[in-house]
């Protein structure tokens, strides 16, 4: 049998994996699904993590996919707007990737994407990224012994699809789960008296026929995973930040519907702490200039989220609401328990740290 018939036959064996040891994720997050091509496996994980962390994958060999999303800051950057390899300040903001596998279905700022494996490609071969060429990244990868060895016991063989898969697998198990917040879920610790004010707060509508104060935060932010709701474009919305004239396109650049003009991607609210500046275009430096903007600053859109212009703890006519004119004291509790949803371990888990620090 020629040498050559071997080798090939040889890349076409699909590798002996291994299931995700340990994997568990708590049972308020709800069902997730995984692609049936790209199971949670240690050989994918492992490649992903090394390939999330590596340089290699951009153009310049200076920037890896960790340059904008660093896991003491919960995967984002600290930055307003991210820029990457052109030096060209982009045109969002970084996003945290904690708990990938629940919420909104659609991934980006503008829900530009279904899948985790296709989001993963895009931020490499775009220019004012990573712009990295596709092609020229697996002639890197494979003349690298460590990733032959990586992608076959993974994958079987170094493929652009296998890239986005190991990239994904990876994301997909950065869960955070274990907050102060999911400590008092358990029963295992309880909230201060500020705290719990806070969560009550953020977990009503406010209604002023029944003397109901409320955050309104739980409208958007679903109770536990505190991100968008999955259900068709149910975890995008405008929540007032710009008027007609100055409204973004948002949602509507994938849908190109007007009714989706200024929706944005409901993000988690996990580690919301450390994940600074705030908003798709980071223009809230602190959680104190987000509270103000929901307390007073709405502005008016045809597209405004209703959730958003029934809010109000005063005013009985929601023609009139500009926000939700809350107490100074709730708006702090409702910060305290903000703060009650930042994972330490999550955030210096090594599992999830730099694979080429070690």
């Amino acid at each position: 049998m020629p040498l050559a018939f071997f080798v090939y036959r040889l890349s076409q064996t699909p590798p002996e994996t291994t299931a995700i040891r340990d994997f568990s994720a708590p049972f308020v997050f709800g069902r997730f699904s995984v692609p049936e091509d790209n199971p949670l496996t240690e050989e994918a994980f492992r490649l992903g993590r090394r390939l999330f962390y590596d340089p290699l994958l951009s153009g310049n060999n200076e920037l890896s996919c960790a340059s904008c999303h660093l896991q003491e800051l919960a995967f984002t950057d600290g930055l307003a707007k991210s820029v990457g390899i052109s030096g060209e300040v982009l045109q969002f903001s970084s996003m945290t990737l904690a708990n990938l596998m629940w919420g909104q279905r659609r991934f980006f700022w503008n829900g530009r994407t279904e899948t985790l494996e296709e989001q993963a490609l895009i931020p490499i071969q775009h220019k004012d990224e990573m712009g990295q060429d596709l092609d020229e990244l697996l002639k890197e990868l494979k003349a690298s012994n460590e990733y032959r060895s990586l992608f076959h016991a993974a994958y079987g063989r170094i493929t652009t699809d296998n890239v986005a898969k190991a990239l994904s697998t990876f994301m997909r198990l950065l869960v955070s789960a274990n907050s102060k917040y999911d400590q008092y879920l358990r029963g295992e610790m309880k909230l201060s008296a500020e705290e719990e004010h806070g969560r009550k707060l953020f977990m009503a509508h406010p209604d002023v026929k029944v003397s109901l104060r409320g955050g309104n935060c739980i409208d958007c932010h679903s109770q536990f995973l505190t991100s968008g709701f999955k259900d068709m474009f149910d975890g995008f919305s405008n929540n007032g930040l710009d008027n007609n004239e100055d409204l973004p396109i948002g949602l509507m650049a994938v849908t190109k519907d007007p009714a989706h003009r200024g929706l944005f991607k409901v993000p988690t609210l996990r580690n919301i702490a450390v994940t600074g500046p705030y908003m798709h275009d980071g223009r809230f430096q602190t959680l104190e200039d987000v509270m103000t903007h929901y307390n007073s600053g709405i502005k008016i859109s045809e597209t405004l989220s209703p959730l958003i212009l029934e809010a109000d703890n005063n005013k009985g006519d929601p023609d009139q609401a500009r926000g939700l004119n809350m107490t100074a004291e709730e708006i702090s509790a409702i910060i305290a328990f903000l703060h009650t949803l930042t994972d330490e371990e999550f955030l210096t888990n090594p599992k999830f740290s730099n694979p080429f620090d070690q």
